[in-house]
């Protein structure tokens, strides 16, 4: 491949620009503000979505989403938005910062050191920012 061109960058400067057409306000869009559009969802939706509704006496919400954790750690930590959601989910429905530290690291002998990491600095963001909230 000879472009020096990112293709992905290519890709995503497509999708501004169709964004644009449908709605001009779009321009300045990013992916970090979808995120910021319902941070976390109250512990009663997500019983609902991931919990009791959907198999009862099956895993709480909570096990889910530390599963969740585990599994996106496992990928790489590539997923930043979904990783700091998921932590923010975990911390509505209960989650210890204890669990869910221990859930990276339970990751870590079998995803590797960078995505531990990563991971964990994510989390480290998230509870930096519940915890600047709560004062």
């Amino acid at each position: 491949m000879t472009d020096p061109k990112n293709p992905y960058e290519a890709m995503f400067a497509q999708y501004q620009d169709m964004a644009k057409a449908f709605n001009p306000a779009l321009e300045s869009f990013t992916p970090k503000g979808f995120e910021a559009l319902w941070p976390t969802m109250p512990k009663d939706v997500m019983e609902m979505f991931f919990g009791n509704t959907m198999n009862k006496g099956g895993l709480d919400a909570k096990t889910r989403l530390l599963l969740t954790l585990g599994a996106l750690t496992m990928l790489g930590a590539q997923a930043d938005a979904q990783i700091r959601l998921t932590v923010r989910h975990l911390l509505e429905t209960g989650a210890t910062k204890q669990e869910i530290v221990e859930t990276i690291g339970q990751m870590s002998m079998f995803a590797g050191i960078p995505a531990t990491t990563r991971a964990m600095d994510l989390v480290q963001e998230v509870l930096a920012e519940q915890e600047g909230n709560d004062t």
